[in-house]
């Protein structure tokens, strides 16, 4: 018997639209800049600095802000602990798709 995937097995920080987004940028960048995920996700200023808070509160991405020159500069990085929790949130998403296949050849049969 498999086991049961239930809701609170997928991680809510994480599972919003805009988090996800945010962690799978950050999961392929060593580190991207505040103007370069607004851009690439196009997101608003407020949007991506209220997700971000979330994440950062969560310890699951490092804002560094800085300047270059005379201009202020944010960055985000994933920290361990956000890579380790993405990797469970993909891992419980294959669950889902695999369970997801598995009923689906159960139907078969039973047609």
């Amino acid at each position: 018997m498999k086991k049961r995937i239930v809701p609170d097995s997928i991680d809510p920080v994480i599972h919003e639209r805009a988090r996800l987004a945010i962690v799978s940028a950050l999961a392929v960048s060593p580190e991207m800049s505040f103007g370069e995920l607004k851009d690439s996700l196009e997101l608003s200023d407020g949007n991506l600095s209220a997700h971000a808070r979330t994440l950062e509160t969560a310890g699951y991405i490092k804002i560094s802000k800085t300047f270059r020159g005379r201009r202020p500069l944010t960055t985000m990085r994933l920290t361990g602990k956000g890579r380790k929790a993405f990797k469970a949130y993909l891992d419980t998403l294959r669950q889902v798709i695999d369970h997801s296949r598995a009923d689906d050849g159960d139907d078969e049969q039973n047609d």
